[in-house]
């Protein structure tokens, strides 16, 4: 789909090398964006272990091929340049288990936005807003009901590195609403598909 001028496609196995470029031989220190796939931080940390050849890769890789697509990639004149993983949030343990995104609400339909990464040279250009355009048109075609996100809320400037869940005002603009906020920095945000 195209979004903002750039092109947008899921994540399948024939494009997992256009992933490994926006994050990286390492995978972003071994993360391969598997944290909220794994229950604890400590499971998470015991497979980011090996950087390029960690198992996380291995399970993202694997997760690729038995579908359904785990993310977005973004795309610019046919270079890949930014990636959002939405999937269930069902499917996704470590949020149960968070200070922060744990929730008593009604999880059935509803798809997380667990992360997103921009290459650098296309920050700052609003490419978390385009990403979740396309994630909105992805979860309501995949028969989810509501997409969910768990940014930073806050005026303060914080490193990329920080704000892989982005930034609520972003979501706000797109209609998102606060459904709860355990911590004054971090609601989790909620709009219906």
């Amino acid at each position: 789909m195209k979004i903002d001028g750039y092109e947008i496609e899921p994540l399948h196995p024939g494009r997992f090398d256009d992933l490994v470029t926006v994050l990286g031989r390492s995978g972003i220190g071994g993360c391969w964006c598997m944290y909220w796939t794994h229950r604890t931080s400590v499971a998470w940390g015991e497979g980011a272990k090996g950087g390029s050849d960690a198992p996380n890769r291995q399970a993202f890789f694997q997760q690729t091929q038995q579908g359904p697509p785990p993310g977005l990639l973004a795309y610019e004149d046919g270079s890949p340049i930014a990636w959002c993983r939405v999937m269930p949030r069902a499917d996704l343990p470590g949020l149960a288990n968070s200070r922060y995104f744990k929730t008593d609400l009604d999880i059935t339909g509803v798809w997380a936005l667990a992360c997103f990464v921009v290459k650098a040279g296309h920050r700052g250009k609003g490419m978390t807003s385009t990403l979740t355009k396309a994630a909105i048109e992805f979860v309501r075609h995949q028969g989810g009901t509501t997409i969910e996100a768990y940014p930073w809320d806050t005026v303060e400037r914080r490193p990329s590195s920080a704000v892989y869940l982005g930034m609520a005002s972003t979501f706000e603009r797109l209609g998102f609403e606060v459904v709860q906020r355990l911590a004054p920095h971090k609601p989790m945000m909620r709009l219906a598909v």
